[in-house]
């Protein structure tokens, strides 16, 4: 049996395709302005990559942000339920997850069998997601996949106190203009989304192991930020941005037919 999952998020859109329930690849493309065009193009290089037949595919599952926007797709499944099963066949020990995503953050616990327990989610402001990271890194000219290494070489990390976008922008902005170092201030955004995420996911109390799923996964001093903000080592898979995805073909696998 040959499922996929396609999750098309505000920033990226991925696919994952599984047979007979073993991962045979993946794919990330960017999402551009397009949403239903990026669902298209990543699941037509998926298996154009992997050389599958279209008519050999029994399911296909579109989650994420612009899942609805998948036509061809026979279900859409919400991104919580589907990091949950993508966590769970990644490391069947995980019990919680953090996805910080392009314009969302989550914090899922779930059971032995990888189903939701209970979640919190922030998707009405833009602080502690990827797009609060991108309008950092424009301001501070520094390219977003070098913050992790900048991070590490703070000594004192800046305060960055508001919790909204725009005015934090104009926080580091200041602090620019005051001769901070950059790398204080990369570790100062990366304690406030830290901050601002474990906060979130008080509500519902993580339970250990915790595994981190979502682009910003990629992003070792947020990793590092959320670690010592819950006194818990956090596991980052490989394959952290395509968690969605994978879950989103191991549904499909699981309901076909």
């Amino acid at each position: 049996m040959i499922t996929v999952g396609i999750d098309v998020g505000s920033i990226t859109a991925k696919a994952a395709l599984l047979k007979d329930g073993k991962l045979l690849g993946e794919k990330v493309i960017p999402t551009g302005y397009n949403a239903e065009k990026a669902g298209q193009n990543v699941f037509e290089e998926i298996i154009s990559n992997l050389s599958v037949d279209p008519g050999s595919i029994q399911n296909i599952i579109a989650t994420g942000y612009g899942r609805n926007s998948v036509t061809f797709a026979d279900r859409a499944v919400t991104e919580i339920t589907c990091h949950a099963a993508g966590a769970h066949f990644v490391n069947p020990s995980v019990r919680s997850i953090i996805d910080i995503g392009g314009q969302d953050s989550k914090a899922i616990v779930m059971d032995e069998n990888g189903k939701v327990i209970d979640f919190a989610m922030n998707d009405k402001c833009a602080a502690g997601t990827g797009r609060f990271l991108e309008v950092m890194a424009r301001a501070l000219e520094v390219d977003l996949n070098d913050f992790g290494s900048f991070s590490r070489r703070a000594v004192q990390p800046a305060t960055i106190s508001s919790l909204c976008t725009v005015f934090a922008e104009s926080e580091v902005i200041s602090l620019i203009a005051n001769s901070e170092k950059r790398e204080n201030i990369i570790a100062g955004i990366h304690k406030s989304i830290s901050a601002r995420v474990m906060a979130m996911a008080g509500r519902i109390g993580l339970t250990a192991p915790i595994m981190m799923t979502g682009g910003v996964a990629k992003n070792s001093g947020v990793v590092r930020a959320l670690e010592e903000r819950c006194s818990s080592v956090i596991e980052v898979s490989s394959k952290a941005q395509v968690i969605g995805a994978i879950g989103a073909a191991l549904i499909a696998a699981q309901t076909s037919g």
